[in-house]
């Protein structure tokens, strides 16, 4: 499958007026990807079934008092991941993606939580499964992982989304570590996207019914359609708030905007979700520039 024309001609006009605000406002970009990191740390480790709320994430990565009866694993699974995230911004613009690369970020989002297999792959006898699915053996795993990083790099005739979901579903079904794999898959979408330009994207908890069927779809028939869609559909919606900051919109919540133009706020969810109109969230809300 690949992402069809309309989509890609969307992006490419979101692309280009947000090339365009760019230019001189980096300080804002970082300020956004700053009151971003949060929501996207929360979102991840929800995925993986972590028990942290947004609020309770939030406090930990400003430092600031938390309940004493928070796991301490959660804590760390926290912290490091914000680690990670913030370490590729500034590695994205010196290099590719590299096994290595890899292997380093693992370090670092493990460190403190399992330091035995913290920056390493599967070793013997090391197998892992998720649900039904049996992931290949410790004994494959590192050609495996050389050959998609291959093939995403020579790769130079699919479209750039289609190339990085494919990626994912590729290093999700290799499964190359005992844990982390998912945490670290996430991160790579976002070190890839941001080689290609474009900003952070946030796979959220609520939506990972649609994000593990993609795996599914994925081992039974080559299908990555789903991946695709998941992918650009955060694109949008991450071009769609940086552009309505950049353009110093004042932001209201959809209901707002619904309630003062006696729209329906449903119909206006349900377009924002299929991201045919400019809205995004932020902290789980969903909002829109008032133009």
């Amino acid at each position: 499958m690949a992402t069809n024309n309309p989509t890609k001609d969307k992006i490419r006009k979101l692309k280009a007026e947000y090339d365009r605000l760019s230019k001189g406002k980096e300080s804002l970009l970082n300020i956004i990807d700053e009151a971003e990191l949060s929501e996207s740390v929360f979102n991840s480790n929800a995925i993986e079934n972590s028990t942290l709320t947004l609020k309770e994430t939030e406090r930990i990565l400003l430092d600031l008092e938390v309940p004493k009866d928070l796991s301490v694993r959660e804590v760390f699974e926290a912290k490091n991941l914000a680690g990670v995230m913030e370490y590729i911004k500034n590695k994205t613009e010196e290099t590719d993606l590299t096994k290595d690369m890899i292997l380093f970020l693992h370090k670092m989002l493990i460190t403190n939580i399992d330091d035995v297999i913290a920056g390493r792959f599967r070793k013997k006898n090391e197998y892992v499964r998720v649900g039904a699915y049996v992931a290949p053996a410790p004994e494959h795993v590192e050609q495996m992982i050389n050959t998609i990083l291959i093939d995403f790099t020579n790769d130079l005739d699919n479209y750039f989304a289609d190339k990085i979901a494919k990626y994912h579903l590729d290093f999700e079904t290799i499964h190359p570590f005992c844990d982390g794999n998912g945490r670290i898959g996430r991160v790579v979408i976002n070190y890839q996207l941001m080689r290609f330009g474009f900003p952070n994207i946030i796979i959220r908890d609520k939506e990972k019914k649609d994000y593990y069927k993609s795996f599914n779809e994925y081992r039974d028939s080559k299908n990555t359609k789903t991946m695709e869609k998941i992918i650009t559909h955060a694109l949008c919606e991450s071009l769609h708030k940086r552009t309505a900051y950049l353009r110093g919109e004042t932001i209201v919540s959809l209901a707002d905007y619904a309630k003062k133009h006696k729209k329906s706020l449903n119909s206006l969810i349900n377009a924002a979700h299929r991201q045919t109109i400019p809205a995004f969230r932020e902290r789980e809300v969903w909002k829109i520039g008032e133009k």
